[in-house]
């Protein structure tokens, strides 16, 4: 759990980074369609709630039955520079998991 934390605060630290024009590589993303993810651990929930609005998806939370459902979408296409290809393959990753077209370019 905690390894999986600190995954995710590596992902919220690189977002709030400005934009670096330099970057190595650009990480594009886009869910037009709503997703919804039931999850049951409070603390990973905050987390990728975050992550979520901190990429600029629209984001609605509701706490039932001892869990939150969020709902997310992003549907205007965004891009993310990133400083090298192995955080574009793990953001790549990440994303699709989650539901959205990603890929990234060079």
């Amino acid at each position: 759990m905690r390894q999986l934390i600190a995954v995710f605060a590596f992902f919220t630290m690189a977002l709030a980074m400005p934009a670096v024009t330099s970057a190595a590589e650009i990480v594009h993303y886009e869910l037009k369609e709503w997703k919804s993810k039931h999850l049951h651990d409070a603390e990973k929930s905050k987390v990728i709630i975050k992550t979520l609005k901190d990429l600029g998806c629209e984001v609605e939370e509701a706490d039932h039955n001892g869990h939150k459902d969020v709902k997310y979408r992003c549907p205007k296409r965004r891009k993310m520079p990133v400083k090298s290809h192995e955080e574009a393959l793990k953001w790549e990753k990440w994303l699709k998991e989650y539901g959205f077209r990603a890929y990234h370019t060079h």
